[in-house]
């Protein structure tokens, strides 16, 4: 009797299939890993501190306490904070954006004397650790009465955030072509419609990525925050959430609402711009 073998292509196929079936379960594991802490927080948030001690700290709530939420917005000021924290960080993001932009389009296209050493100070930023200028920024900005005011900690937001913007966004200006701007010019346009309707929209997914770095670095930010403001009107979501903790006592419920939602707005900043920075990623990866 003859036997009949195999097909080379249904053998693939399936060796195609196996390893997909592999390849999902594992990227489902690896998803459930990553979204467990966001679940079990959102979970944590209408619990109160009886039934987190009682050993109910990683199920789902007996009873879902919506007043946590209630009582972390208005007796906590955990309004107060957030709006002072979307002003911080709106104000950080524009100065910063404006600043990079600018500086890294003088850097690559314009010839001056001194460009290439001017880069070579901005970068030395990256090296420079946050801890290293808590004590002279905090005598700096006491000499100046700046302590207890949104211009102490956007001002050093927006020094930290330029090194590693310019070097993103110089890397994506070197690689656009210079004969695009040369039409322009030949057309009659300055250099302030050039770097706006033809370079500024071709960086857009490198904008974007800065963006997000720079809104989650000061969205999160603790240290200088809890350093240069005490001022209950000015404290931003972090130092108020972290205030909230009591020495005769702590509400875990509203603690771990606050925390829920100092997060969303970075879970919605990320979904709006995730195609951007996954452009970003993807022109960098075939320039490079």
């Amino acid at each position: 009797m003859k036997t009949h073998s195999t097909h080379p292509a249904l053998k693939k196929q399936k060796k195609v299939k196996v390893s997909s079936i592999v390849l999902y379960i594992f990227l489902g594991l690896y998803t459930l890993i990553q979204v467990y802490p966001l679940i079990w927080l959102f979970l944590f948030s209408f619990k109160n501190n009886n039934e987190i001690y009682s050993g109910n700290a990683m199920g789902i709530p007996k009873v879902w306490r919506i007043s946590n939420y209630f009582t972390v917005l208005t007796s906590g000021n955990v309004a107060v904070y957030l709006l002072n924290s979307v002003i911080v960080t709106g104000a950080t993001i524009i100065v910063s954006t404006i600043l990079l932009t600018t500086s890294a389009y003088a850097i690559v296209r314009m010839r001056w004397r001194w460009n290439h050493l001017f880069l070579t100070y901005i970068l030395l930023g990256m090296m420079v650790p946050l801890h290293a200028t808590l004590l002279p920024l905090f005598i700096v900005l006491k000499n100046m009465n700046l302590l207890n005011s949104y211009f102490s900690i956007i001002l050093p937001y927006v020094a930290f955030a330029l090194p590693m913007g310019i070097f993103i966004l110089v890397g994506f200006l070197q690689n656009i072509p210079k004969e695009l701007e040369e039409s322009a010019c030949l057309d009659g346009c300055g250099i302030y419609r050039i770097f706006y309707y033809i370079s500024l929209p071709l960086v857009r997914p490198a904008i974007a990525t800065v963006a997000i770095f720079t809104f989650l670095s000061s969205w999160n930010e603790l240290m200088f925050a809890n350093t240069f403001i005490s001022a209950d009107k000015i404290k931003t979501l972090t130092v108020g959430i972290m205030s909230l903790s009591g020495q005769q006592g702590t509400q875990w419920g509203p603690i771990g609402a606050g925390l829920v939602i100092a997060t969303v707005p970075t879970l919605i900043i990320y979904l709006m711009f995730s195609n951007q920075i996954q452009k970003s990623v993807i022109a960098g990866a075939i320039k490079g």
